[in-house]
């Protein structure tokens, strides 16, 4: 049984770009890599949200993390990365069968960032699903976190 993986970085800034001009970026919030799962499916989707949410990873006026990305009205950024379920155990060649085929994580991919748009209010920008993308990002902290959803969803 796998799980959905995120790993989440506190940015500054965040931008992806892709062939044929295509841009997106964001201001201070959250950029979000996202790996799914071949049995992922809306039940990690509606955790996974709930936890991005409101995750207190924002600092308060002391410094300390207290607010979370509602609170903050940051802005969010999701790419997918199916590079998440690198498996390099063996060899020098990483393989990546457990992470979800084309066909089953795309749609998973865009219920994801519909969800997390209702969740927040808010546009999310986007990566494209399957293009080479160049993401280019200011951590600030720097703040990064992996974040799996339970296997007993």
């Amino acid at each position: 049984m796998a799980f959905m993986r995120v790993v989440i970085q506190r940015v500054v800034s965040a931008s992806v770009s892709a062939t044929e001009g295509r841009y997106a970026a964001i201001g201070p919030g959250l950029l979000v890599l996202l790996g799914i799962a071949s049995d992922d499916g809306d039940i990690d989707i509606e955790w996974m949200i709930r936890k991005i949410a409101a995750l207190r990873i924002f600092n308060d006026s002391s410094g300390k993390m207290n607010f979370s990305l509602q609170e903050t009205q940051g802005e969010v950024m999701v790419v997918s990365q199916f590079t998440l379920y690198a498996d390099t155990g063996r060899g020098n060649r990483p393989g990546f069968s457990g992470s979800a085929s084309f066909d089953h994580a795309l749609p998973i991919y865009d219920r994801f960032v519909r969800k997390l748009e209702q969740k927040l209010e808010k546009p999310v920008m986007t990566g494209w699903y399957g293009a080479d993308m160049q993401v280019t990002l200011v951590n600030d902290g720097p703040v990064t976190l992996i974040i799996d959803s339970p296997q007993s969803l």
